[in-house]
């Protein structure tokens, strides 16, 4: 299904100390769409100026609250300018914006609420065998949690649709935002989709990424999160 082109499509981008990658990401964001919006997460170096030079909106906390926090800021503000579909995208230069647009169609063809990236989808991605060991265990995790059966697991890269943001909000502030948005699509039944997606590693985006000590950092900041419910 082509693309609309009154369909008012916004791009996410939560950054913490990223000006070694923003502008460029940003950029080539808004080669192919023209709404980014980048939440900058109390960064302590140039970060929300690049990104603001490269022409994203850019947002900023006062304090640093994580990656999920600065995502919902983000999700936030697309929604109160009309955003009818939202795309997260990382802005350390993993995604690849030209593959935007192709997942947004699969969504809109499959009439489901969400669609989730996934690197294993597509071959060429060149994934370390340390992360593919620390996802294998991550996905046993999901399936045992969620009984969600999914082929990649925390993917930054994801559409979700103006319906699917109205519903769900995140509520864990760092890393463990990634499962919560799938126990969300279990539990509510959402429809969704997965799209291969292709991730570069580069050794700038491995040493900001998720470490494997992180995992149990991530557990217990999700059992925390179901405690206090």
């Amino acid at each position: 299904m082509p693309l609309n082109k009154k369909d008012h499509i916004w791009v996410v981008i939560a950054a913490f100390n990223e000006s070694a990658t923003i502008a460029k990401t940003v950029a080539g964001v808004r080669a192919h769409f023209s709404n980014v919006v980048v939440c900058d997460d109390c960064s302590r170096d140039t970060t929300a100026q690049q990104a603001q030079a490269a022409g994203a909106h850019v947002l900023s906390h006062p304090m640093n609250l994580g990656q999920g926090a600065a995502l919902q800021t983000g999700i936030t503000y697309a929604m109160r300018q009309g955003a009818e579909y939202i795309v997260t995208f990382d802005a350390d230069g993993q995604h690849n914006a030209s593959e935007i647009a192709p997942m947004l169609a699969a969504l809109k063809a499959s009439g489901a609420d969400i669609a989730l990236g996934s690197r294993f989808l597509n071959k060429t991605s060149n994934t370390p065998k340390s992360r593919k060991l620390l996802l294998s265990a991550a996905l046993l995790y999901t399936r045992i949690t969620s009984g969600i059966r999914l082929t990649d697991v925390h993917n930054g890269f994801r559409v979700l649709t103006r319906h699917f943001c109205h519903g769900f909000e995140f509520k864990q502030n760092r890393m463990a935002h990634a499962s919560e948005i799938l126990d969300y699509i279990a539990a509510n039944r959402v429809r969704y989709i997965e799209h291969p997606v292709t991730i570069v590693y580069t050794e700038y985006s491995i040493q900001k990424g998720q470490k494997g000590s992180n995992a149990i950092r991530i557990l217990l900041e999700l059992l925390m999160g179901k405690v206090s419910k």
